[in-house]
């Protein structure tokens, strides 16, 4: 990246609460609808999070609807289960003992056995069971010496293990008055109050009494302290949980106790000090896949995505049937971009399970997101056949059927999950706040499926509160509102046609135009490649082109379907209406036609690199540089307090030490963090050297030691009016120097030469550069709630094509081309590092008697169409170059 010429100042040494930036642990209420854990918990989706199994006893429903990440649950996670008493029990070794069912349906029986075995056994079968269990040592601290009294404790057992919680406390209460002092005793109550269900307050009140008695009775015996963390933890006491664990591990440190603590602070999204946990649960005892597969749970929230890939990949060496593990190395490569590994790890994990709901909605998800919506549908079809009313799959229905045109079926989805109505006290699912918002813009698209698309304006036609909130992601609520129409039924839907259906030259352009798209791809961890995003980009730069050599050829007559004069909006706006309908969800909306009053507030751009101790895998290979530029624009802040703070910041080596830095020497204890900004210079007034507001960089932590580093931009009403005239500016000086050019410069002649008559080759390279300069500060304005990037580069690549020069190369590996826009420095700079991949070419003649696109596919419907056609296998044949 070039540093040439890179502008920067210090906004101020604003330094920020770190109440704001983390969240207390929610308590536990009175009692909580079995419904409230139906939802999916989706809040860590932009963290990257791997969707997680949820493992609760029986006749309990988890406090805090936490969800669990493993294939094989912890040992132990509340009270004494079967299967929780001993590793014996998980191991199988109880084989011979049929009604002794753990809830993981070990030892071969399911889980309607266990309910038939324990529906009504008889008291001295109980017994029995009870017996065999102390014959083989496998109750634990019975070692009273007086066999009687060890009976009873592990009779108690029995019974809160075989449906019985309320007689085994009942059993225990009467032993407890006549033996107040057995630790054990209290360790059976309180595992019985909790297989009766945390959900209810005072279950977990009795048996966090008891552990907590039984720890008063010894404060050194480390599985008291052990056991009230598992109560501690679901009614949503992290905290106090992990500090008994803590006690617990140095008494006696246990592989399983290191376990437990790294699952608790897995689930506080404390993933650098659950990696350690599980390190060292490993270095006990190396014979648990469970904690590997945690470790790589824990190594990929981190952002370390080719560790944990490595991690997960052990697992399934050790295990190949290890179906969790595959799913989330699918998941793995997902986020990294790397479909074709991606779909091999699902497919496995599906042949393994094919009755995996979650198995359907991750393979599901992967179609959609890399632009294959009918092999989605299909996807999540086969998930809610097997779970109707999964609320993802609902949602992912619906919105597969909207982007291919299938409105009625797409929106009876969406109605069903708009009637999952939170209960009171819920959390919203993602599901649930965004559905609406697509339910209206499907209405919307559906009823201008016949409209050319140049004849209406989504920025226009919407509620402006409805695209302010949908842009923020807030759940809808507009006061008086107007729903869209309801589908008319003389509108069909869109029927997509065969490929073979559209003519030679029409194929050709689509071909041609998919191969342009392609050249767009970032090729960055985090970035997934979408063939409808190369579809619809590819044809949105194709017209593009032709637009601007229409406009060039008659600059002062052409005019907007509108009837009014076209401008640099106008050749965006070309390219805005392809990326709308890539994907239905994401809302593509000028900001500065939003309303009044969010105009005037301002929008935000928050991209954080850090947070907390998540890396953002899609911005790390820029995060050094980042770092880097950070200290020095703080280095050369004028009023630093301290005179040595300099050569100290130059020597620290990560956000921690730069942060502890600038905390030490502010001369005050309450600064948790600074601001810094770039700017931006104008070309339009740079004889004045007048700058803009450009990239703000925050760096702030916690108490606790979480690190926030993060890039923004504040979209606000002067910086925007600021850059617009300044791309007015450029607008208007592209225009003027095509006409100095001579007729028509800016259009490309049959041969193919890219100059007409009178155009050198020093007025098409100052054109080439400009037209750079002009994206550069759309880059640096991010003008849209979304796709502003591709846009700018769809409208760059497009517009160099009408001068006459065609992008042949790639985007090079670890390059975004936003990420350079904003760090580079300078207009100059930009264009310099971007022709450099671009590798311009003369245009080739392929290009020049293709139809109009504009003709072409003038409707959302024409559009709609032509992006569900399954060009990677129509453009491989022959005859339609790919």
């Amino acid at each position: 990246m070039a540093a040439a010429g890179r502008h920067f100042h210090i906004i101020a040494a604003i330094f920020l609460s770190a109440a704001s930036y983390s969240a207390p642990l929610e308590g536990v209420p009175n009692k909580i609808d079995p419904r409230a854990c139906d939802k999916s918990d989706e809040s860590q989706k932009n963290a990257m999070a791997l969707p997680v199994t949820l493992y609760e006893p029986i006749g309990a429903v988890f406090g805090g609807c936490r969800v669990w990440a493993g294939h094989i649950p912890p040992n132990s996670y509340l009270g004494l289960g079967l299967g929780e008493v001993a590793r014996e029990c998980e191991q199988g070794s109880l084989s011979t003992i049929s009604g002794l069912c753990s809830l993981l349906g070990k030892n071969g029986a399911t889980q309607d056995t266990c309910q038939r075995d324990q529906e009504s056994p008889a008291a001295s079968m109980l017994r029995e069971y009870a017996a065999v269990l102390l014959d083989k040592g496998l109750v634990p601290l019975v070692s009273s010496g007086d066999s009687q009294l060890d009976a009873e404790i592990a009779f108690g057992i029995v019974l809160a293990n075989t449906g019985s919680p309320d007689e085994s406390i009942q059993h225990f209460s009467a032993f407890l008055k006549d033996h107040p002092d057995v630790i054990a005793a209290y360790h059976g109550r309180g595992s019985a109050y909790a297989r009766k269900g945390l959900q209810y307050k005072i279950n977990a009140e009795l048996a966090l009494a008891d552990f907590t008695k039984a720890i008063e009775l010894d404060r050194k015996l480390a599985e008291s302290y052990e056991r009230r963390a598992e109560i501690l933890s679901p009614i949503g006491r992290g905290r106090d949980a992990i500090v008994d664990l803590d006690i617990a591990i140095n008494l006696e440190p246990t592989a399983r106790r290191f376990f437990r603590r790294g699952t608790l602070n897995f689930l506080r999204e404390h993933y650098t000090s659950a990696q350690a946990d599980f390190k060292k649960s490993l270095e006990k005892d190396s014979n648990q896949p469970n904690v590997l597969h945690f470790l790589g749970l824990a190594v990929f929230h981190r952002g370390a995505l080719r560790e944990a890939a490595k991690i997960f990949e052990n697992v399934i060496k050790a295990n190949p049937e290890y179906v969790e593990a595959i799913r989330n190395l699918g998941q793995v490569y997902r986020e990294l971009g790397d479909y074709e590994k991606a779909m091999e790890q699902f497919n496995t994990a599906l042949i393994l399970d094919d009755k995996h709901v979650q198995g359907y909605q991750f393979r599901g998800s992967l179609y959609y997101h890399s632009g294959r919506p009918f092999d989605a549908l299909r996807n999540f079809k086969k998930c809610l056949a097997l779970e109707p009313h999964n609320e993802p799959c609902q949602y992912m229905t619906g919105l597969s059927n909207s982007a291919i045109g299938r409105f009625y079926h797409g929106i009876k989805a969406q109605t069903k999950v708009m009637l999952n109505e939170p209960i009171p006290g819920q959390k919203v699912s993602q599901e649930y706040q965004k559905v609406y918002y697509l339910r209206e813009y499907s209405r919307y698209t559906h009823a201008h499926l016949e409209v050319p698309a140049r004849e209406f304006s989504l920025d226009a036609d919407l509620n402006g509160d409805f695209k302010d909130r949908w842009a923020k992601n807030l759940i809808f609520t507009v006061e008086n509102y107007t729903e869209q129409p309801g589908l008319q039924p003389q509108i069909s839907d869109v029927v997509t046609p065969d490929f073979s259906s559209y003519t030679p030259e029409v194929q050709r352009m689509v071909c041609r135009a998919y191969s342009l798209g392609q050249l767009m791809q970032f090729t960055v961890d985090g970035y997934l490649p979408n063939v409808r995003v190369h579809a619809a980009m590819g044809l949105a730069a194709l017209e593009v082109m032709q637009t601007a050599q229409a406009f060039w050829k008659a600059p002062k007559t052409f005019k907007t379907p509108m009837g009014k004069k076209f401008h640099w909006r106008d050749i965006f706006d070309t390219a805005v209406k392809w990326r709308r309908l890539i994907d239905p969800e994401q809302p593509v909306l000028w900001l500065d036609l939003m309303p009044a009053k969010s105009v005037d507030a301002g929008f935000n751009n928050f991209m954080n690199m850090i947070r907390g101790q998540v890396t953002n895998i899609r911005y790390s290979g820029y995060l050094d540089t980042t770092f880097k530029l950070t200290k020095q624009m703080v280095m050369h802040y004028q009023d630093l307090p301290h005179p040595n703070l300099k050569a100290e910041i130059s020597k620290t080596q990560n956000c921690e030490e730069l942060l502890e830095v600038m905390k030490q020497k502010s001369g005050s204890s309450t600064q948790n963090g600074f601001m810094v900004g770039t700017h931006v210079p104008s070309l339009k007034d740079k004889k004045r050297n007048k700058n803009y507001d450009g990239l703000m960089l925050t760096l702030s932590g916690d108490t606790e030691g979480n690190i926030l580093f993060s890039m923004d931009t504040a979209t606000t009403k002067t910086r925007t009016s600021q850059y617009h005239s300044e791309m007015e500016w450029i607008w208007n000086r592209i225009t003027d120097e095509v006409k100095k050019g001579g007729n028509g410069m800016g259009w490309t002649p049959p041969d193919g030469s890219g100059l007409a008559p009178g155009g050198s080759k020093q007025d098409v390279d100052t054109l080439v550069n400009t037209i750079l300069y002009l994206v550069y500060y759309f880059y640096n304005l991010l003008p849209l709630s979304r796709g502003s990037s591709v846009v700018a580069y769809t409208v760059a690549m497009g517009m160099l094509m009408a001068l006459g020069k065609e992008v042949t190369g790639k985007i090079p590996p670890g390059k975004m081309v936003d990420m350079e826009a904003m760090l580079t420095g300078s207009p100059e700079s930009f264009a310099n590092e971007v022709k450099d991949w671009m590798n311009l070419k003369r245009l080739s003649p392929q290009w020049t008697h293709l139809p109009k696109v504009s003709d072409t596919f003038p409707t959302f419907r024409s559009m709609i169409e032509v992006l569900n056609q399954d060009l990677q296998t129509a453009c491989s044949k022959e005859g339609n170059p790919h």
